[in-house]
């Protein structure tokens, strides 16, 4: 969860600093999905941070806390404030409020202001603040401000500070290109061989064989409490129905159907419909032209190619389709010409027209007594879909009017049925392999936004599945209770311990090595019976493949690929399952025979270049700027959003 949290709130200076605020406030609008986001109950409005002559206050650092906990749920619906908290994400969302005001302070003393147009420019791109029109709407840009809480001031001022950042950054990341040589060199190293041993110290080689004390037990579990915390958990209620439980609407009376006849009466009469090739040029001797050389011999559209012209093919028209799109001569002229003929030559506001006959289409009108069956169909199903939709409202007014799932259910003649407790992702708690029905899972992510007992109709399957349903149980995310996961916090206390002791005996191992033995001697110091040594080789497209793939690569393969030759190094093991020695023994450089490849090197790195200068470039504005850090606030701030606050 660690490196989940650092990888979706980590953002580099010029594309977090510039665009990230950007992205999170359209999105978080669009979404309506910024929890708490107004909220500062219990936080002081002083500074916990100065920037310059601007202060960051404790408000402004909980409204970014919970827009960054927003993007993270967006990824993993599970995570919790208080994981984020614990994970550092506060101070990353700190460092990135500091870094925008600060770029926006050395912006106006330098004289690089963000115009207000710019602002309105930027909101007005923002879908939330558009009306039905497509267009920026002010009072649905008000509405939207006071549904997050958020003031037309301070959306201004983050969006300012977040454009004046990236007007800084631009020429400062622009255009940087890596020379070469240097490229070359980074070429080479795609294509590289690396090879080494890896020894392996398992953590529950070196786990004390005894158990831990009470004591020992409270006081790591008080230290590790955010290992054993609890996801949130919640039993959702619900029937799932479709048109089949709508009782089946009268059938349709002979009035009924002798009006929708009268109202339909163009479909059902006569119809004379031709359909057309034609040809449009400016003048009538044109025109004439192209007919004389069609009645020689040749087909339209070759009469049409040779003056550089091309005929369209249309579709079947009626008399008076062909009347009102172009004009009545022209539908005279084409219904009075056979098939396969061209019409008399006829002007419209285009042009004169060379059309060409292809082909008739006569049908007889249709007497009432011809069509009942089809009007009969057609009229039943529309009185289903009008019951069924007044079934749908008659079930959102109830809900609205204090009744509860069990009733409404009952009511359209449906079984209510309760989930076992689920978390966000629809897993069922504490059953492996088990998830929450596929009815439910389109609502999953509502309903854990919901209050308890508050039912809603929502579309499953659109047109033909719908489900009412509610939330009965809220478990909140919290530490599990000492008491009820002994055994686990004792099994986690005993591989902690390994861990710490395999880590000592691979640091003396890395000791031994250094001074000149061999890796088989400094196992054999260690004084236990340690895994053979694995022998490792690997080429970088290997591991890049991998990679991408999304497959798991092993740590001490990795790390081997950030190593000179020669070094040894230590790394641990996942989930303190154990610690690696590394030993890199050769590096085979790549063969580079392609100019491209060269290329792709320069221009890759030539981007971390340009980021790397934006980020020297951000360090210089912090430190002309001046920032200051209130620790004291910044740990209020923290234990407010954490829960651990005094109340």
């Amino acid at each position: 969860m660690l490196s989940f949290f650092r990888s979706l709130l980590k953002s580099k200076v010029g594309a977090g600093i510039a665009l990230a605020m950007l992205a999170i406030i359209a999105v978080a609008f669009a979404s309506g999905d910024i929890a708490g986001f107004g909220s500062s109950t219990g936080l002081s409005s002083g500074g916990v941070a100065t920037v310059g002559s601007e202060t960051i206050s404790g408000v402004d650092l909980a409204q970014g806390a919970n827009q960054a906990l927003s993007r993270v749920k967006q990824q993993q619906p599970s995570a919790t404030m208080k994981l984020l908290v614990a994970q550092g994400g506060l101070e990353q969302v700190l460092g990135d409020l500091i870094d925008r005001a600060a770029f926006y302070a050395f912006g106006k003393e330098s004289r690089i202001v963000v115009s207000e147009r710019l602002v309105d420019s930027e909101i007005a791109q923002i879908p939330a603040f558009q009306g039905v029109d497509g267009k920026f709407d002010q009072n649905t840009f008000r509405q939207a401000l006071a549904q997050q809480g958020m003031s037309e001031e301070n959306l201004r001022k983050t969006f300012a500070q977040s454009l004046s950042a990236q007007q800084l950054l631009a020429p400062a990341q622009f255009g940087t290109i890596m020379p070469e040589y240097a490229a070359r060199r980074y070429a080479e190293l795609l294509n590289e061989v690396r090879s080494g041993s890896v020894v392996v110290l398992p953590s529950v080689l070196f786990a004390p064989e005894t158990a831990p004390t009470d004591a020992q037990l409270a006081a790591f579990y008080k230290a590790h409490t955010e290992q054993f915390i609890l996801p949130e958990r919640r039993v959702v209620r619900y029937a799932a129905f479709g048109e089949e439980a709508l009782k089946n609407p009268p059938a349709p009376t002979d009035a009924e159907i002798a009006a929708r006849y009268k109202a339909d009466t163009a479909l059902y009469a006569a119809q004379d419909d031709r359909k057309i090739t034609q040809l449009i040029v400016p003048t009538e001797a044109a025109a004439r032209a192209v007919a004389a050389e069609v009645a020689g011999g040749k087909s339209l559209e070759t009469a049409a190619k040779e003056k550089g012209l091309s005929a369209a093919p249309l579709e079947f028209f009626s008399r008076q389709q062909l009347s009102s799109q172009f004009s009545p001569e022209i539908a005279e002229a084409v219904f009075a010409a056979p098939v396969g003929k061209i019409a008399a030559p006829k002007k419209s506001p285009l042009g004169w027209h060379v059309v060409r006959v292809d082909e008739e289409r006569k049908t007889p009108a249709r007497p009432l007594a011809e069509v009942k069956d089809e009007l009969v169909k057609q009229l039943t199903e529309e009185k289903r879909r009008k019951a069924f939709s007044d079934m749908l409202a008659n079930i959102e007014d109830q809900f609205t009017n204090g009744a509860n799932l069990v009733e409404v259910a009952k009511a359209i003649g449906v079984e209510a049925s309760q989930t076992d407790p689920l978390v966000a992702d629809g897993r069922v708690y504490m059953k492996p392999g088990q998830t929450a029905p596929d009815v439910l899972k389109p609502v999953l992510a509502t309903a854990f936004t919901m209050e308890q007992e508050e039912p809603q109709v929502a579309e499953v399957e659109r047109g033909k599945t719908f489900v009412i349903y509610d939330v009965t149980n809220i478990a909140a995310s919290a530490p599990a209770p000492l008491a009820q996961i002994k055994d686990d916090v004792t099994q986690a206390w005993k591989i902690d311990a390994g861990s710490q002791a395999a880590k000592a005996a691979a640091l003396r191992m890395l000791d031994t090595i250094r001074k000149g033995k061999s890796l088989e001697q400094a196992m054999a110091d260690v004084g236990k019976p340690l895994p053979p040594v694995e022998q490792v080789s690997m080429s970088r497209p290997t591991l890049a493949a991998a990679l991408r793939a999304g497959k798991q690569v092993p740590p001490p393969v990795s790390l081997m690929f950030h190593m000179a030759k020669g070094t040894v190094k230590v790394q641990s093991a996942a989930q303190e399952r154990g610690w690696f020695v590394v030993l890199l023994k050769d590096i085979v450089p790549g063969k580079v025979e392609s100019g491209e490849l060269v290329f792709g090197a320069q221009k890759e790195l030539g981007q971390q270049l340009g980021q790397a200068y934006g980020d020297a470039l951000a360090k210089a504005i912090r430190k002309d700027v001046g920032v200051t850090r209130n620790a004291a606030a910044i740990k209020a701030v923290r234990d407010q959003l954490s829960g651990a606050a005094a109340n």
